[in-house]
């Protein structure tokens, strides 16, 4: 594994305004800190501000766990993002969404989706990340199915965990001990992963 570019303090080596953070981090529903957070916490201010965003894109949308999940894990297979998907993946399989669906994901193959809600988030993140955009009819289907709120907050989910991806990567941040990295380089050799569409009709 790759040495991590810039210091990732124990919480020993903290100063007291990191620990103070990093307690209250603990002590949250985020309960660890095992990605970007590592490095953020040399700038209290930001990993503050990251950690507030992120509790609340991971717990008060209108969107379920499960789709929230899908969406990162796009977004972690996209960026080859060992971390995120490796923490990602699991959550996604806890919350209900088939593991065959994340294993697909993770190696790179078209997922086996039908039409509906799960469809239609992959699809809204999967264009997000290949093209910058989305196509009219699958911005539609999520705006019928989740409103404006749920629409701009997918988009907030999606755009945050590239920010994680990012930061993850350029910081090579490690896996939590014992892990095995979950995912192939595929694709360009810049990194950045194709995602193909769903595999169901």
């Amino acid at each position: 594994m790759t040495a991590p570019r810039v210091p990732l303090p124990s919480p020993e080596a903290m100063s007291p305004v990191q620990r103070a953070l990093y307690d209250r981090i603990i002590a949250s529903p985020t309960r660890r800190m095992v990605g970007p957070q590592r490095a953020n916490i040399h700038s209290p201010e930001l990993a503050e501000a990251w950690w507030q965003l992120g509790d609340m894109l991971r717990n008060r949308t209108v969107l379920p766990t499960m789709l929230i999940e899908l969406a990162i894990i796009v977004v972690g297979r996209r960026w080859t993002s060992q971390v995120e998907f490796h923490v990602h993946g699991a959550a996604a399989i806890n919350a209900g969404l088939d593991r065959a669906v994340v294993e697909a994901i993770r190696q790179g193959a078209p997922p086996p989706l039908g039409p509906g809600q799960e469809r239609e988030v992959y699809e809204f993140a999967r264009q997000a990340q290949m093209n910058g955009q989305v196509d009219d009819a699958v911005y539609a289907a999520v705006l019928a199915r989740w409103g404006e709120r749920g629409t701009v907050e997918l988009t907030a989910v999606i755009g945050f965990y590239t920010m994680v991806s990012i930061a993850l990567n350029l910081h090579r941040i490690p896996l939590p001990d014992g892990a095995t990295p979950p995912l192939a380089s595929i694709g360009h050799e810049d990194g950045l992963a194709p995602l193909p569409p769903s595999g169901l009709a």
